[in-house]
């Protein structure tokens, strides 16, 4: 037994104690703890500079921890100035980011990296057009990206920085020619109108048409015409928003039926001048070639389309074989055509700054874009932006003003050389003659080249500014004015100079042409607003109360010449003996609103939302220019439940609902009137009018009716947050245009057709943050839609014109086919189903098969991985869907072919997929080929994973100067493509077009 003595073990023990206690504090603390009294009378500056990762982060919250009196924020290079003691602690906070604390521990520079907060993801306010909300808070269905987003893509189409990112938000690129537009679906078709389907957009506070100010005779190098949305700059947005469900867009009215696209573009903020630049230049070609015939594989078909047709000889007109052609040559026109490089360069400077009270911003960008085709073609597109907020030393006025301008300067070819890539005879004579000049090869073939002398040259200036004023009355009311400005003009045209033609025709310049098309288009907006807010106990409200008067102008003049004095003048009108008119008019669209909006939020629990909006519109005849649309949504917050409060599995839950109506307007102006256009030709010396449409003043609005539910659910502290959500939105009163008879002299007649589009569809979004530590992060989002569009009514569609184009019940967009039956066993001929067992296939009576090529669902998976100062950026879009096959003509014809038709039907037995070839005079065969084209054998999967983006960026740590940022940035669009899809590119709907291209961009971004 051992006895315990104080009197000698004690005092070791107490030693040994009080030694450990001193030997565990740190060496910050033991300093602390040793010098105290002495160390906290010595203040000095601490300076740093705060990022995300990758980007300087303004705004950000310095404070010393237990001194809230002392602190200070980041500026727009993301650097701070603080006096602290060695002994204090930092708290870096930042909305949407992780706060963080940091031991100064005696240091004069602190540099550190915020990480993205989840949770505080929630608190982060939504732009919802007239007002904002917290993300959390909201009712209605938003998607959102910002400007971190856009700066990690090499594109020049805002469009082009939403594809894979947002769910219920379809992009689809038609062609990958500079320039080039985008078609955009919210949730699906809604109108039967082709042109009744696009959504509003509003450039901060200002609505921004987006009717084509195009001329079909002008347009050159894309399916459809020249779109005004290529004036918006990506580098300019701060964030954009899309608006879904009726709870968002219904305060937009009669021009929220398709959604509503939020711009909302860069603003200065407080602190020193910074001056910000930033160059790229990136190199693009085209994502996929066909794989088409070679030389041998394609004489052998044509040598056997001509024995098959009973030719003994070949004729003198089948170059390509008959020996006028050299049969060993091989030419691959797809890499001569459009298999070049586009070089792409992109500068840009900014400088901004400010004190509390005034803010400013100037940015200007250039951008130029060369293409894959031969020659020196070109796309220049050049910006500059203002911004300056004011507000007053008592806080009650402020002033926001921006204003944006952009210039294009498109010069493309006039043709589009794709189709003739993949048509050419693969041993087609070379190009040039060895003098240098364009080899015709004795009038045997059309030089591809030649069509490069046709031009298509186009000139788009944009002018877009806005004011808001505001003035606080009391805490409670606001006053505010929105005044918007817009000017758009464009200048195009296209030349068919003389010199496109064999010079052995002998035509000059008068065989030489020229279509000219002059667009303008002016709008301004005045929107006043009374704001009012009061805390009720538990609650708050919060009320709108505005109106909106619009009035837009548009020009156009379109033109055409011929008969020229001198190609050198083809650009001047004037030089044209031939001048005709095609159009000349001029529209007023005027627009009247008034809106009003109620919000309740209990306890942050149960929130209810309630919009209206009654609309006036010009393009509606007496006794229906008015309408009335409205919306009300509601949210429950169940996590702040006092039974789930503290639950530390499931950290958010929000489940919403909303319903109401929206309307649609897009049917272009006066077509309730009788209207007169010049007719162009002279009589009696007189050129007379001729009527170009019946009054009707009995149509009125579409109307959109939108329900949908939805599900919010964050876990383990929002780590990992899944949002679910089904809607339903049924479009009526289709505004399109009814046939008339031939004897009335007109096709049809614009009116309300009593059909019922109804669009019905599931979004899931997921973010997951995988892994989140001080110097390494791993975020992946998911974002998956599944759209069903149905013709769910249409009354007397079996006798109405439409017949033969819609199906109730199905999709409005199909294609009715002929449904394949196989081939042929003893002929080799293509058969189909007799439908009606006439013993004759026809087009009106045949055709019972319907194709879907909406796709069935669409996404996209996008990760963020950071390590320091490194960060990797990834993006995979997914489309399931199908479409038609690649069926250039006839195999066996002056064409060539896809390799997989290299193998034909030759007898009875064969199993070649393929009839057999014939230069065309076998009519039994022709006649199959093309109701094939039209069947269900023709529709294929063009389902596709595509590697979208790729962005890696790193921050270079400079040690001199420490006020200078420099970023170094790799970006790569369109880079890889996984699909079973080998007709050419799967995202492309038109194959006669360039697809898009595949680009890889390396830049530096310099700040100080």
């Amino acid at each position: 037994m051992n006895n315990f003595s104080f009197s000698r073990g004690g005092r070791a023990f107490c030693f040994l104690f009080f030694m450990g206690a001193m030997l565990s504090f740190s060496p910050i603390q033991a300093a602390t703890f040793l010098w105290q009294p002495f160390i906290k009378t010595q203040q000095h500056q601490i300076q740093g500079t705060v990022t995300d990762g990758s980007n300087p982060l303004a705004g950000v919250s310095i404070s010393i921890q237990g001194k809230p009196k002392i602190a200070t924020a980041t500026d727009y290079s993301g650097h701070y100035t603080l006096s602290a003691a060695p002994q204090d602690i930092l708290v870096f906070s930042y909305v949407g980011y992780r706060t963080q604390q940091v031991y100064v521990q005696g240091r004069t520079t602190i540099n550190i990296s915020l990480q993205e907060s989840t949770t505080k993801l929630q608190e982060v306010k939504i732009n919802a057009g007239y007002y904002s909300v917290k993300n959390s808070e909201r009712t209605g269905s938003i998607a959102r990206i910002t400007s971190k987003d856009i700066e990690k893509q090499p594109v020049s189409n805002v469009l082009a920085t939403m594809q894979g990112r947002m769910a219920g938000v379809e992009i689809v690129q038609e062609s990958g020619s500079p320039g080039g537009n985008f078609q955009i679906k919210i949730r699906g078709i809604n109108s039967l109108r082709a042109d009744g389907n696009d959504p509003l957009y509003i450039i901060d506070g200002v609505p921004f048409s987006s009717e084509t100010i195009g001329f079909s005779q002008t347009s050159g190098t894309t399916p459809s015409l020249t779109n005004p949305i290529n004036s918006i700059n990506p580098s300019e947005i701060e964030s954009l928003e899309v608006l879904k469900d009726a709870d968002a867009t219904a305060i937009y009215g009669s021009r929220g039926a398709n959604g509503v696209v939020l711009i909302t573009t860069k603003k200065g903020k407080a602190g020193k001048t910074i001056f910000s630049s930033s160059a790229s230049t990136a190199v693009g070609k085209v994502t996929r070639m066909l794989d088409l015939m070679n030389t041998e594989q394609y004489l052998a078909m044509r040598r056997k389309a001509f024995v098959n047709d009973g030719y003994t000889e070949y004729p003198p007109y089948a170059y390509d074989v008959n020996g006028t052609w050299d049969s060993n040559r091989y030419t691959d026109w797809q890499k001569v055509l459009i298999g070049g490089t586009a070089v792409i360069t992109d500068f840009q400077a900014s400088v901004s700054g400010g004190n509390s009270a005034t803010q400013y911003l100037l940015n200007g960008n250039y951008r130029k874009e060369g293409t894959v085709v031969p020659g020196d073609f070109e796309y220049g597109k050049g910006s500059v932006h203002f911004s300056m907020n004011h507000t007053s030393d008592d806080q009650k006025f402020k002033l926001l003003f921006s204003a944006g301008y952009n210039t294009q300067k498109n010069n493309q070819p006039g043709v589009d050389l794709t189709a003739t890539s993949r048509l050419l005879a693969p041993n087609a004579p070379t190009l040039y003659t060895e003098n240098g000049e364009l080899n015709w090869e004795n009038s045997t073939w059309a030089n591809p080249l030649a069509d490069l002398k046709s031009e298509f040259l186009s000139r788009i200036n944009s002018l877009n500014a806005n004011a808001v004023l505001s003035y606080n009355f009391l805490p409670e009311l606001q006053f505010k004015t929105n005044f918007g400005f817009t000017d758009l003009t464009n200048n195009e045209s296209r030349t068919r100079p003389s010199t496109m033609y064999d010079p052995s025709y002998g035509v000059g310049s008068q065989y030489s042409s020229l279509n000219t098309n002059a667009t303008s288009r002016q709008s301004w907006i005045t929107e006043p607003q009374l704001n009012w807010s009061k805390t009720i106990r538990k609650g708050k409200l919060v009320a709108l109360l505005g109106s909106t008067f619009q009035s837009q102008l548009t020009n156009r003049l379109f033109q055409f010449g011929a008969n020229f004095s001198s190609n050198n003048l083809i650009h001047n009108l004037a030089s044209a003996s031939i001048r005709t008119v095609s159009r000349s008019d001029e529209t007023v669209y005027k627009y009247q609103a008034f809106f009003a909006r109620i919000n309740y939020n209990w306890n942050s629990k149960y929130i209810i939302n309630i919009t209206g909006r009654r609309d006036g519109s010009s393009r509606f005849g007496p006794g229906k220019q008015f309408a009335n649309f409205g919306a009300v949504g509601a949210a429950w917050l169940f996590t702040n439940e006092p039974l789930l409060n503290d639950n530390t599995v499931l950290s958010f839950g929000k489940l919403r609902a909303s319903y109401g109506s929206t309307g649609n307007d897009q049917i272009g102006d006066y077509q309730f009137l009788d209207t007169y256009t010049s007719s162009g030709n002279t009589y009696q010396g007189t050129i007379g009018l001729q009527p170009s449409r019946l009054y009707n003043p009995a149509f009125g609005w579409e109307t959109n009716k939108k329900l949908e539910i939805a599900l919010e659910t964050g876990f383990l502290n929002d780590c990992i947050f899944l949002t679910a959500a089904w809607y339903q939105n049924r479009s009526s009163d289709q505004l399109v245009g009814i046939p008339l008879p031939a004897t009335t002299g007109f096709n049809s007649l614009t009116a309300n057709l009593d059909a019922t589009v109804q669009n019905t569809g599931l979004e899931f979004t997921l973010r997951t943050v995988n892994f989140q530590g001080a110097d390494f992060s791993w975020i992946t989002n998911l974002n998956l839609s599944a759209n069903k569009n149905k013709l769910i009514a249409f009354p007397g569609l079996e006798s109405s014109t439409y017949a033969n184009r819609y199906v109730i019940g199905e999709s409005i967009n199909i294609f009715r086919l002929y449904h394949f039956t196989g081939m042929n066993p003893e002929s080799g001929i293509y058969e189909f189903e007799d439908v009606n067992g006439d013993g004759q296939i026809t087009y009106a009576d045949d055709r019972n098969v319907v194709a879907d090529l909406t796709p069935k669902y669409f996404g996209g998976l996008q990760n963020q991985l950071t390590y320091k100062k490194l960060q990797l950026d990834f993006l995979f879009q997914f489309v399931k869907q199908k479409n038609f096959s690649y069926r250039p003509g006839v195999p066996g014809d002056f064409i060539n072919q896809l390799s997989s038709v290299s193998d034909s039907w030759q007898q009875l037995g064969d199993q070649s997929p393929n009839q057999p070839y014939t230069t065309g005079t076998n009519g039994e065969v022709v006649s199959a080929y093309y109701q094939y084209s039209d069947s269900d054998a023709a529709i294929i999967d063009a389902s596709y994973i595509r590697l979208k983006n790729i962005s890696l960026t790193y921050d270079l740590p400079l040690q001199f100067p420490k006020d200078v940022h420099c970023k170094l940035s790799f970006q790569a669009q369109n880079l890889l493509t996984f699909t079973s899809f080998n007709n050419g590119d799967p995202e492309l709907a038109y194959s006669s077009y360039l697809p898009p291209l595949k680009v890889y961009s390396a830049g530096i971004q310099i700040t100080f």
